[in-house]
């Protein structure tokens, strides 16, 4: 059964590469979701799949890239009501 989670993770995570780290990953466990940078110099991201995947994934998302030094990982309340596609980047 899918699981939906969704992060906020500080730290020098823009400007590294992070999104695109985060997305390799989480498509190569084969998870829906999305990835954005926020205004406030962390990065969003919500992901969907089965638990032991979001497990890896935020094992690896708490790494970071070589370039990043994440300090911080919390949990929000995932969107409920959105459809995910391919995991992807977003914008604004």
């Amino acid at each position: 059964m899918a699981e939906r989670r969704a992060y906020r993770i500080t730290g020098r995570v823009q400007g590294v590469g992070y999104r695109y780290f985060a997305r390799g990953h989480a498509r190569s466990l084969g998870l829906k979701g999305w990835v954005r940078n926020r205004s406030d110099g962390s990065v969003e991201l919500h992901a969907e799949g089965p638990a032991e995947r979001l497990d890896a994934l935020e094992a690896l998302l708490r790494q970071g890239p070589p370039h990043g030094d994440v300090t911080g990982l919390d949990r929000l309340a995932p969107d409920a009501g959105e459809v995910y596609g391919d995991f992807e980047l977003r914008f604004g």
